[in-house]
């Protein structure tokens, strides 16, 4: 690992030595910056995300980690001591630093799955509607006739986007939380 103190990162952060910096912490399991202002902690994930086009996470507890979450691509803030200003700011909260394992490789690896099967859920719907009209339009003579009333396309919509989704997203877990929290490397797939 890698431990910069702030005043080690102010100097870091300039433009002449961010490129010998990224290569630096891309050598390395972690990197811990201690010390570092509101501004460093924003200007640093900003840079990581920039430079390396990474996906970024910014965990932080305090008002003094509230633009470093609001920077970083999912923020996650923690209710403490500190108040609720990271909270507030974030994308996600928890009450203790240890969830914060669980809401990443559980909750995080069963949003995801959820999110990829719906889109493809969505795409299906729209292409069994626009299907459907296409075919009719043969049939009317490419006329520009009306195939379904207004209603009816309301109540396909509603029901057809709505509950299946609804059910899908309360009901569907492709892997159980324990098999999940044993072995963390399912996440990367």
């Amino acid at each position: 690992g890698l431990v910069i103190d702030g005043r080690t990162l102010e100097h870091v952060l300039y433009d002449s030595l961010q490129n010998i910096f990224l290569e630096l912490t891309e050598k390395c399991r972690a990197v811990v910056c201690c010390q570092a202002t509101p501004l460093q902690k924003s200007v640093l994930v900003k840079l990581v995300r920039s430079k390396l086009k990474a996906m970024t996470l910014a965990v932080g507890d305090g008002a003094n980690d509230v633009s470093m979450i609001q920077v970083a691509d999912t923020g996650v803030g923690i209710s403490g001591q500190e108040g609720m200003q990271a909270v507030m700011a974030s994308d996600f909260a928890v009450s203790q630093f240890r969830h914060l394992r669980k809401l990443l490789l559980v909750h995080g690896h069963w949003c995801y799955t959820r999110l990829t099967n719906m889109v493809l859920y969505f795409f299906y719907k729209n292409v069994t509607y626009v299907n459907l009209l296409f075919w009719y339009q043969f049939f009317c003579g490419f006329s520009g006739t009306s195939m379904t009333d207004y209603w009816i396309l309301i109540l396909f919509n509603l029901l057809f986007t709505s509950v299946p989704p609804i059910i899908y997203g309360v009901l569907d877990k492709d892997v159980s939380a324990e098999i999940l929290m044993e072995f963390p490397q399912l996440y990367t797939m």
